[in-house]
């Protein structure tokens, strides 16, 4: 019987051990593959004999507002989702208010029901132009992903483990911020990523309600029928999503409740 437990103890801790690894090997290699991407951008512009218009388009001091005013619209759109989903799907996973989630899930999906585009124009003409009117779009059609995971994630908390913890002298408030929202923090940050890379994509439409961005590039790239610009630009956008994904994963990593 010991032999047996000590086995099976020694599997678990390599089974913890391989995860762990994995789990590194895959933060080590992400920055190496973004800055695969970053240098063959680098090379393939370097590399070609640039026309006027294409070395004014792709000069760095065209490219770095673009990519700030990108990391902008990405950062508070995601931000202000986490303070309006997070706390709203705790409510609606409340038995008093749980009635209400069918028509605010509702409000939410249409968001993503909507065609980006369409958004867009949308928040112009409630808005106006700008790159708040942007933000306010990014919000709705990303709200979805961080609101729906974060019911589902404190829905999956067991009910007998709340019960536990009420039997122990938990207060709802203390079971909720000790036990549900530690367990449903893996899945509401899983939906937080999701957040940030549709935000990442689809901030490049800002060009088109004066929000900046880099699709004011791929635009110039199209208009101009340049393809190096439009190739250059689109790669941009695509180390801006990477980048953040890696960083929210490491933040997932050490906001992660330890044992999860």
């Amino acid at each position: 019987m010991e032999a047996t437990v000590a086995t099976g103890s020694s599997t678990g801790s390599g089974v913890s051990v391989l995860e762990r690894l994995r789990d590194a090997r895959g933060l080590l290699v992400a920055p190496l593959g973004i800055a695969a991407v970053a240098y063959g951008l680098y090379w393939l512009v370097d590399s070609k004999e640039l026309s006027t218009v294409e070395e004014r388009n792709l000069a760095w001091d065209v490219v770095r507002p673009q990519i700030l005013d990108h990391l902008y619209l990405t950062f508070w759109s995601t931000l202000l989702v986490i303070v309006i989903a997070v706390p709203l799907g705790i409510v609606l996973t409340r038995p008093a208010y749980k009635r209400f989630s069918g028509p605010v899930l509702a409000v939410a999906t249409s968001g993503q029901a909507l065609p980006a585009y369409g958004l867009v124009v949308l928040a112009f003409a409630l808005m106006g132009r700008g790159q708040w009117s942007m933000i306010w779009a990014l919000v709705l059609f990303a709200l979805l992903p961080v609101l729906r995971n974060t019911m589902v994630g404190l829905e999956q908390v067991s009910a007998s483990v709340i019960e536990a913890g009420r039997g122990m002298g938990l207060t709802k408030r203390q079971a909720l911020t000790k036990i549900e929202l530690p367990l449903a923090v893996p899945v509401i940050l899983a939906g937080v990523r999701t957040a940030l890379v549709i935000n990442v994509g689809m901030a490049t439409l800002g060009f088109l309600i004066g929000a900046g961005g880099l699709g004011i590039g791929i635009s110039s790239g199209i208009k101009l029928s340049r393809e190096l610009v439009i190739v250059v630009y689109a790669g941009l956008t695509a180390v801006v999503a990477l980048s953040v994904d890696w960083i929210a994963a490491i933040v997932e990593r050490v906001l992660r409740p330890k044992g999860l």
